[in-house]
């Protein structure tokens, strides 16, 4: 394609595209929002998991005590209840990805894909249950064993379905990564209550659900669309210079993370820091969010000035980057309060998503009506 912006499209998929000609149905798509809603809220409810002191509410994984599945209000009053709830919410986030999976294989491949993937989801519990008999006796960490063969058996179970198939699996690898990242998540959450809430691995875990966020609102944007080839609706340079924001944005969250690891809030009054300095790291974390908002906003004033295709949606995208620089300052002038670093996460992963959105607006499908 020429270094030059694409002509007006007489294609209804130019920007927001048209669900009407997508194929999937109402209860597919109302999913796949709830299931990016989720994946935000549980980044929320994790956020106050650290920023409460509840990160060991629950001492133990997957159980809540020893005894327990539960938290005993009595023995570890409210963080056991706020730990609690953020692994419930983990159940919610894996059932709303497990059913737009299921509609999903449905919608591209019928019943036979879909018994398919059960059928794997039953061996995979037999292999856990079995996998957790034999380690056990032995005194070893069963669950996290039978964890362990059941994310195998999903693995195998999505490179299954891939293989067979044959439309549409843009929406159905990116379904399938959604499951597997919130099956992954889980037993990255057990590691970090086991490690008695290692920075870095707590660290991982969030960055982990932040491209969750991204990944579902991937898959709302592709839901839209018909699946046909897509080709670039920006100059070259303008795509090139769209990438390069987004490794801006990466290492702007890489260095946030690093800060909050090593700032006053991890998790327990009695968790060791990951031993960086919080103060240098804060002005490094803003160095590339300061490079971040100056891209944007060239981008967007770029896209509006040649009136490039995605050009509203990086006017979301420089909207949501100056909130969250915003609050990024907001926050470290009062002193880094729970509750707006609580906003700076979530805004984190919205902004993200965002960027993601914004970024799959640079090409657009080549026939809106090439049938799926």
């Amino acid at each position: 394609m020429p270094d030059t912006a694409a002509p007006a499209a007489t294609s209804p998929y130019e920007g927001r595209g048209d669900p009407r000609l997508s194929g999937f149905g109402r209860p597919l798509r109302v999913l796949a929002w709830l299931s990016f809603i989720a994946e935000v809220i549980i980044i929320g409810t994790g956020g106050a998991v650290r920023l409460t002191g509840s990160g060991l509410g629950c001492s133990e994984w997957p159980l809540c005590t020893p005894e327990s599945l539960v938290p005993i209000y009595e023995v570890q009053g409210i963080h056991g209840i706020i730990e609690f709830g953020n692994r419930t919410m983990t159940g919610v986030v894996g059932l709303l990805a497990l059913a737009v999976l299921l509609l999903t294989l449905h919608a591209i491949g019928g019943r036979r894909l879909v018994m398919r993937a059960v059928w794997f989801a039953v061996g995979g519990v037999a292999a856990a249950v079995v996998a957790y008999l034999v380690t056990d006796p032995f005194g070893l960490p069963a669950f996290g064993f039978a964890s362990g063969a059941l994310l195998v058996a999903v693995v195998v179970a999505a490179v299954d379905s891939l293989r067979l198939t044959t439309r549409r699996r843009d929406l159905s690898t990116l379904a399938w990564i959604v499951l597997l990242g919130v099956m992954a998540q889980a037993v990255v959450g057990g590691l970090a209550v086991l490690s008695d809430l290692n920075p870095f691995i707590v660290g991982f875990h969030y960055a982990s659900s932040l491209l969750l966020v991204c990944v579902t609102a991937a898959y709302l944007v592709r839901l839209q669309e018909s699946g046909a080839p897509r080709e670039r609706v920006v100059p070259q340079w303008f795509a090139i210079g769209s990438h390069i924001t987004g490794l801006a944005l990466a290492v702007t969250i890489f260095f946030g993370v690093l800060t909050t690891g090593s700032g006053p809030h991890s998790g327990d009054a009695n968790v060791v820091r990951d031993g960086f300095d919080a103060t240098i790291l804060a002005h490094v974390h803003s160095w590339p969010g300061y490079v971040l908002a100056a891209l944007v906003a060239a981008l967007t004033i770029t896209a509006w000035v040649q009136r490039l295709a995605p050009r509203r949606w990086f006017l979301v995208l420089v909207l949501a980057i100056l909130v969250q620089v915003a609050v990024g300052i907001w926050q470290a002038r009062a002193g880094l309060p729970g509750l707006l670093v609580g906003i700076h996460m979530v805004l984190a992963a919205l902004s993200a998503a965002a960027y993601t959105v914004t970024v799959m607006h640079l090409k657009r499908p080549v026939d809106a009506d090439v049938a799926r």
